[in-house]
């Protein structure tokens, strides 16, 4: 099943230690239906607004590591909160939802709860969030050192030129120079080429004779 719901008391089991209680008061107060779901390539979280119909709706990766998890949480209820405050006047990520997602995001840094490193990238979003941390290249790297992944699972960034990856579809590339802020990549099959930013997840092929 793409998503599940479940008891309340578990989403503890995705969050860091010391802040399952306000989180649950934003769920309480707001009346949020939650689901965590597998992992989707797209998208971390999503957010829907409550109707005549239904409640508030977030759904959120169940995958991420907890920190991920948390400021992904955090990044829809920003919406929640938002969309409470404007309705549907203002933009998904414009300098409304910014502003809120900044005062939620410093609520929960100031608590120590997250690794100096973390926090620290934090502390830099604050200045100006982007639309997802998926675009924040710097918190990005950060907590990637939090997820459970095997020796093989690296970043564009970290493999050897000239060394060979595999994408999530099976696709198998030659990694290129860095032009600017991507790596130009040849698929073997087809001999086109790609530009792939340096923190697309790929799995590094060794080759033995």
């Amino acid at each position: 099943m793409p998503k599940k719901d479940v008891p309340i008391a578990q989403l503890q089991d995705f969050l860091p230690d010391g802040v399952y209680g306000p989180v649950l008061q934003y769920l309480n107060q707001y009346k949020v239906h939650l689901t965590i779901t597998k992992e989707r390539k797209t998208v971390l979280g999503d957010y829907r607004h409550r109707t005549l119909q239904q409640r508030h709706r977030i759904s959120v990766n169940g995958n991420l590591n907890k920190y991920s998890f948390l400021i992904t949480l955090l990044h829809e209820l920003a919406h929640l909160l938002t969309f409470e405050q404007f309705g549907n006047r203002v933009q998904a990520h414009g300098k409304e939802w910014k502003a809120v997602y900044g005062q939620v995001l410093h609520q929960f840094v100031m608590t120590k709860v997250f690794p100096p490193d973390i926090e620290a990238e934090l502390l830099q979003s604050l200045k100006n969030p982007a639309a997802s941390s998926c675009a924040e290249e710097g918190l990005l790297r950060v907590l990637r050192r939090y997820d459970s992944i095997p020796d093989s699972q690296k970043l564009v960034e970290e493999l050897p030129e000239d060394s060979l990856f595999a994408t999530s579809d099976g696709r198998i590339f030659a990694k290129g120079k860095k032009l600017r802020k991507r790596y130009l990549c040849k698929e073997l099959k087809t001999g086109k080429t790609y530009l792939f930013s340096g923190l697309y997840p790929a799995r590094l092929i060794q080759i033995t004779d």
